[in-house]
C-alpha cells in the first residue's frame, strides 16, 4: 500500500525553520497500530493523519476531514502546527477548492482558512489559573534553576504549566537558556503536567512592531524534548498574555533553535485565531 506523505515546516515561510510536521493522506483506513509506527519512523514532534469521513469524499473538493496527531511516543489531543501543515497540504498540494476546511479531532471541530499568504487556525482558547510554587518547585528548578519567576499558571484542560520569567530578562536570555528536559521526567511524575511553557514579555510598541511575547515549549512526557513552534501552547499563552497586556491582537515568537512566528487574534466566541505561514519541503509516498 502507498500512502502519500509530506513534510511541511509550519509557522515560517522558509524551509528548515519553523516546526516540521509530517502529513499523511489516508485514502483508506489504516490499521490502528500503524499510526504510531509511522509517527515513530518519521520522528518529528508530530505526524498528522488526514482521513476521509465518508466513502465519496475527495481531498480536492470535500471541506470536512478527520484529523489525528501522533508524537513519536503517543497520540495527542491537539497539535496546532500539524493542523496548519495539514491545511497547507490540502490547500496547496491537493488544490482544495474550499475557502474553509473543517477537521474533526479529539479537540472537537477545528477550522482552517487561507488569508493572503497565511493559514489561519480556529483553535480553542485555554484559560490558566494561578499555580502554587511549592507543588511544582522541583520541576521549576529543573527548568530554570535560580532564574526569577514572575508568574506561574496552570491550564488544567491541557495539563500545561506556564512559567513567566521576570520582565528584567530579555529575549536573548530565553534563547540562550540551557534546558535539560529529560530531567523534567524525574521532577514531575504525578501526571499533572504534560507540557512546560517558558514565556517572557516582548518588546512590542505601536501597532504590530516587534513581538508581544516570547516562549519556549517542552513536552518530554510526550516524547518531545523541545518543540520548535507550538500552536497548542499558544492556545494557552494567548489567553494569558491577552489578559496581561489588555490586547486581543498579538504577535508572538517562539525562541527555539529553528524559531517561528505566530499572529494571534482572540475572538468574541471564546476561541482564538492563530495564523502562520508554511513551507512544503518534502513530497513522497510511504510503502506499507
Amino acid at each position: 500500500m502507498q500512502v502519500p506523505i509530506f513534510t511541511v515546516d509550519a509557522f515560517t515561510n522558509r524551509p528548515f525553520s519553523g516546526n516540521p510536521a509530517a502529513v499523511c493522506l489516508l485514502e483508506n483506513d489504516l490499521d490502528e497500530d500503524l499510526h504510531q509506527k509511522i509517527a515513530t519512523e518519521m520522528n518529528l514532534s508530530e505526524t498528522a493523519f488526514i482521513r476521509k469521513l465518508h466513502p465519496g469524499d475527495d481531498f480536492t473538493k470535500s471541506s470536512c476531514f478527520g484529523l489525528r496527531w501522533f508524537t513519536p511516543a503517543n497520540e495527542v489531543p491537539l497539535c496546532g502546527h500539524a493542523t496548519l501543515a495539514s491545511a497547507a497540504v490540502l490547500f496547496h498540494v491537493q488544490k482544495n477548492t474550499n475557502s474553509v476546511l473543517t477537521f474533526v479531532t479529539l479537540s472537537g471541530e477545528l477550522k482552517a482558512r487561507q488569508v493572503e499568504d497565511h493559514i489561519v487556525l480556529d483553535l480553542p482558547l485555554y484559560i490558566t489559573h494561578p499555580q502554587v510554587l511549592q507543588e511544582v518547585e522541583e520541576l521549576i528548578k529543573a527548568a530554570v534553576g535560580d532564574m526569577i519567576v514572575q508568574d506561574l499558571r496552570y491550564s488544567p484542560d491541557t495539563k500545561k504549566l506556564l512559567v513567566r520569567l521576570s520582565d528584567a530578562y530579555d529575549r536573548s536570555v530565553l534563547e540562550e537558556l540551557q534546558v535539560s528536559p529529560q530531567r523534567f521526567l524525574s521532577a514531575e511524575k504525578t501526571g499533572k503536567v504534560k507540557g512546560l511553557i517558558l514565556t517572557l514579555k516582548g518588546n512590542s510598541s505601536g501597532k504590530l512592531k516587534g513581538h508581544d511575547f516570547y516562549s519556549r515549549y517542552f513536552a518530554p512526557w510526550y516524547g518531545v524534548l523541545e518543540d520548535p513552534v507550538t500552536g497548542s501552547a499558544h492556545a494557552v499563552l494567548s489567553s494569558y498574555w491577552s489578559e496581561q497586556l489588555g490586547k486581543k491582537e498579538m504577535r508572538a515568537f517562539q525562541c527555539s533553535r529553528r524559531g517561528g512566528e505566530l499572529k494571534i487574534s482572540l475572538r468574541n466566541d471564546g476561541r482564538v485565531d492563530i495564523a502562520g505561514q508554511i513551507a512544503i519541503v518534502l513530497k513522497g509516498n510511504l510503502t506499507l
